[in-house]
């Protein structure tokens, strides 16, 4: 498994590139967000979503599956924002919140068996900016772990998944309290977990 250290979520241009390159070429990454750890994909590519899902024993007919936007517009390539939860999107976003909407026909055929996408723009410049590099948006879900310490120290982060993932990104400490979830696919937003981001 290759690894890359960022440090105080201060990518060089290099560094963006390269994960950016990894990722259009099919990768699986595991790196820092703005809460717990991820493991990544390109959002677009089949292959390696259906592997995160063998890895994570996700089923995605009976789960939602989330991906990393760079900001508001590029969500609504991927996902249908009404008036009420764009509003709500834009006053609280980059931040810990994964917002539940409708999914568009953009995404691949993982994301149409719910016809729901969990949309995160997280407040993790890393995150965006190798997001904002690829072109489009990059799968993600939390990293598994028995013990608080496998989600909090890097090092042991990484010997967890250095046979399961191609890429590291080994940055700051991680942490254990998940993004608060907002379903915005009825008539008004709800909160179905309250985690890290706090609503304005």
């Amino acid at each position: 498994m290759k690894i890359i250290k960022i440090w105080n979520d201060s990518p060089s241009e290099r560094q963006i590139t390269e994960i950016a390159r990894d990722l259009s070429l099919g990768s699986v990454i595991v790196m820092p967000t703005d809460t717990l750890y991820a493991i990544c994909c390109d959002a677009l590519d089949s292959k390696a979503i259906d592997r995160i899902c063998r890895l994570k024993r996700i089923n995605p007919d009976k789960t939602n599956l989330s991906i990393i936007c760079s900001d508001i517009s590029m969500a609504s390539e991927y996902a249908r924002i009404e008036n009420n939860a764009f509003q709500l999107i834009k006053e609280n976003t980059p931040g810990a919140f994964t917002f539940l909407l409708k999914s568009a026909s953009t995404l691949p055929k993982e994301f149409k068996r719910r016809k729901t996408v969990g949309i995160r723009i997280p407040a993790n410049l890393t995150c965006r900016k190798i997001v904002e590099s690829l072109g489009h948006p990059i799968l993600t879900t939390s990293i598994e772990f028995d013990d608080d310490d496998y989600a909090i120290n890097p090092g042991l982060i990484m010997d967890n998944y250095n046979d399961k993932a191609d890429l590291f990104i080994e940055g700051e400490e991680g942490s254990t309290e998940p993004s608060t979830i907002i379903d915005c696919t009825g008539y008004q937003p709800e909160v179905i977990r309250q985690g890290k981001g706090l609503l304005a």
